[in-house]
């Protein structure tokens, strides 16, 4: 008999989690792998952008150009005078480019969520009809051993689902978002 692997934790690990934990993070690994020099740029400017440092570093510099442009060091002469247009030139130039690292981030985490969606749904739809060829022998013994109709689980269940259909009545019966 196989030992089953020790979790960091001290407890045992089921092997078949590992494997599919180690199968996941080869599908992540792979995906990493193979996004373009704009989309890592774009991934590692919104790491970036979304960190506590990125903030502390532009309140400090906001508060550098503000006093330093309203006279409040002494010694510095003012190079950008109250209403502050170069610090909103900087600013907006600077939003810009940040919302489309943001976009070019967002756009590879959609794509790659529509891949997990499809393949979350072959998944499903294999297992609808292992599940229905397994409901069809159940009821194959059933017949062997003489359950009665009464005992059975509902007639309908081991056909297979009609994934067309299910679609159709779930778009009519999910509202729009508006």
């Amino acid at each position: 008999m196989t030992e089953t692997p020790e979790r960091p934790d001290g407890e045992r690990a089921d092997p078949s989690i590992e494997h599919n934990i180690q199968l996941v993070a080869e599908l992540e690994e792979k995906a990493l792998a193979t996004r373009s020099v704009g989309e890592k740029i774009g991934d590692g400017a919104s790491r970036l952008i979304g960190s506590m440092p990125f903030v502390i570093f532009h309140l400090v510099w906001f508060a550098a150009w503000i006093a330093l442009n309203l006279g409040a060091i002494p010694g510095m002469k003012p190079f950008d005078e109250f209403p502050f247009g170069l610090l909103t030139l900087v600013v907006s130039l600077e939003a810009i480019f940040l919302s489309l690292f943001l976009l070019i981030s967002q756009n590879r985490m959609t794509r790659q969520a529509d891949k997990r969606s499809h393949l979350d749904l072959q998944i499903n739809l294999l297992a609808e009809a292992e599940t229905t060829k397994i409901l069809r022998m159940l009821e194959a013994i059933a017949d062997k051993v003489g359950v009665s109709e009464e005992e059975r689980p509902a007639p309908d269940l081991d056909q297979p689902t009609d994934i067309v259909q299910l679609a159709t009545r779930v778009e009519k019966h999910i509202p729009e978002s508006s």
